[in-house]
């Protein structure tokens, strides 16, 4: 008796829990803006867009652009469909078929092709067998495959090139500024690429070797500014920041050069007796550089560029500004350039 008691007890209660559960949701109304800009209204209390879009622009652009993508790869397929079935070629044959004796039909993969990729990767060869390298031969033929078919449909859409109606997401534009942080470049240059970076972060010595194909590639075109953003739990992060920017003290060149050693040696040159010595290897006036070193002269400097870019919306490094448009990561140098391309030719 007590059992069942006890059951009706633990019903009752479950239902009493659901029915509260269902009448204590807010009441939400789907429906058009009554005015524009406003997300969201509630009697006489408005959300803005901009409010609401406050602090999450990177994770929705990310979100948008993955849906952009999946988009896009199946406009792609359904163009290459069409464009094959268009083919007076085609008649008797697959769209495989098709693809493999008039699109694909050059792609071979070497031994040796297959070799340069277990270089590049850094593959152990106790790791290497048979089954592995016909791994690795799939993999490059697909690769060499997709190239094909873009080659293909470049040549079909050349005279008749493709309009997408699908609205592309655009990154999300702050207003960030180089202010007084060293930089490479023009000052008066269209495009400004300002980084937040961290000394220690492996990420980062990406981000170093990405910036030199980006100066590379544009020379003064493009204003490359650094700017600080020591992470808390890299030891030595801060303190090479205030190194980095005693050298700027002497001079820019001295900045970069000092740049580029503590990225290519982290794990040896970001030590107090490692920034002597990378100091002394850069040519810095020694006294100079170790005295600003001591009286760690530029900790404002680092704390206001921190600070800086919380406003803005850093959140890890290496993080890009390419004219305000974000960048987080160390992305590809395509990804720079297409914006750097669409900037400079406005």
């Amino acid at each position: 008796m007590k059992a069942a008691n006890s059951l009706f007890v633990l019903c009752f209660l479950i239902c009493m829990a659901a029915c509260s559960q269902g009448t204590s949701k807010p009441s939400y109304l789907f429906k058009p803006a009554v005015k524009e800009g406003v997300a969201a209204k509630a009697g006489d209390i408005e959300v803005t867009n901009a409010e609401l879009m406050d602090g999450i622009e990177s994770e929705v652009f990310e979100h948008e652009s993955k849906a952009f993508e999946v988009k896009f790869n199946k406009l792609r397929s359904v163009l290459l469909q069409k464009l094959v079935e268009k083919d007076p070629r085609k008649k008797g044959i697959s769209n495989d078929e098709f693809l493999a004796k008039y699109v694909a039909k050059d792609v071979v993969i070497s031994d040796k092709e297959i070799d340069a990729f277990i270089k590049d990767q850094n593959i152990p060869d106790e790791h290497i067998n048979p089954q592995v390298r016909e791994k690795i031969k799939n993999y490059l033929e697909i690769e060499r495959k997709k190239e094909a078919v873009d080659k293909w449909l470049a040549e079909q859409t050349k005279k008749s090139p493709l309009e997408v109606y699908i609205p592309k997401p655009r990154r999300p534009t702050f207003p960030v500024e180089a202010g007084n942080a060293p930089f490479a470049g023009d000052k008066d240059a269209k495009v400004t690429i300002v980084e937040y970076s961290d000394f220690q972060c492996p990420f980062c010595a990406k981000g170093a070797e990405l910036l030199k194909q980006i100066k590379a590639k544009y020379g003064k075109k493009v204003k490359v500014a650094f700017k600080q953003f020591p992470l808390p739990f890299h030891n030595h992060a801060e303190k090479a920041a205030v190194a980095a920017l005693c050298a700027n003290e002497q001079s820019t060149d001295l900045f970069w050069k000092i740049h580029d050693e503590m990225f290519a040696n982290q794990e040896t040159a970001l030590d107090p007796e490692g920034l002597k010595k990378t100091g002394k290897k850069i040519g810095a006036n020694t006294a100079q550089f170790e005295k600003c070193l001591a009286e760690n002269k530029y900790l404002d400097q680092v704390k206001a560029d921190i600070e800086d870019g919380k406003k803005v919306g850093v959140k890890s490094t290496p993080t890009f500004f390419v004219n305000g448009q974000l960048i987080s990561g160390a992305q590809p140098l395509e990804v720079f350039a297409e914006i750097i391309d669409e900037e400079l030719a406005q």
